[in-house]
């Protein structure tokens, strides 16, 4: 979906102030803890871990990542599809098999996978939405877990159950866990994009709300200084 590129920096920045003001609406009132996962990645010596997750548009996503105590990098791009597919406008028809995705980088001593997937499903997105988040419509935007390990595939899938089971959403979880898949880093332009375009009218009505709920539901994990994408590095 066209995400008002074209719209001008006035534009954006009305957006910004009736955001402020309380006269646009907020996912902030409706999102809420869910309860952390009974199972979680066993403790081991490693200083770095790597997962990806998918939830809707990619600036979001990373942009709630990259606010998180313990993650150092945080970077769209594309998941469950080919290597010459990997490109925005492609994936963008819905055809390729890729979701937008994020591939964050985090140090698993200072936060867990599974608070990782706690804040993924309590603040990122809402994990009972088919194929689609707010005004995104289509596979490519589908809550998708993309495990690197076993281990993660393990308690991704056990905490979906969990979630499920305890009727927490009062509607199904739809999230998948499709281990398997290569991540491929999105085009320059779509890195640290929440950061760069707050003014942004998409990110001032979609995103920034996440970022404040990160702060306000977990305060003891958010950091105001985002980990910002390397350009030479992703």
């Amino acid at each position: 979906m066209n995400r008002w590129f074209s719209l001008a920096l006035a534009g954006g920045a009305l957006v910004v102030a009736m955001y402020g003001l309380g006269i646009l609406p907020s996912s902030a009132e409706s999102a809420k803890v869910v309860p952390p996962p009974a199972v979680d990645a066993a403790a081991g010596q490693a200083t770095s871990e790597v997962v990806v997750l998918a939830g809707g548009c990619f600036w979001g996503v990373q942009g709630v990542f990259q606010h998180i105590d313990g993650v150092s990098s945080a970077v769209s791009g594309y998941a469950g599809g080919a290597k010459d597919t990997a490109q925005y406008d492609k994936v963008t028809s819905g055809r390729t098999g890729h979701a937008e995705a994020v591939r964050i980088t985090y140090d698993p001593r200072k936060v867990s996978l599974g608070r990782l997937l706690q804040v993924y499903f309590s603040v990122v997105h809402d994990p009972t939405q088919l194929n689609r988040q707010g005004p995104d419509v289509g596979t490519q935007y589908r809550s998708a877990i993309f495990p690197a390990s076993d281990e993660q595939a393990r308690v991704a899938k056990a905490y979906i159950q969990q979630l499920d089971q305890g009727r927490i959403y009062g509607a199904k979880v739809v999230t998948t866990v499709e281990p398997g898949q290569t991540f491929y880093p999105a085009e320059g332009y779509h890195q640290d994009y929440m950061t760069l375009h707050p003014r942004q009218p998409y990110i001032a009505m979609h995103d920034l709300p996440k970022v404040d709920n990160l702060k306000r539901l977990f305060p003891q994990l958010y950091r105001a200084d985002p980990a910002l994408v390397s350009k030479t590095g992703i």
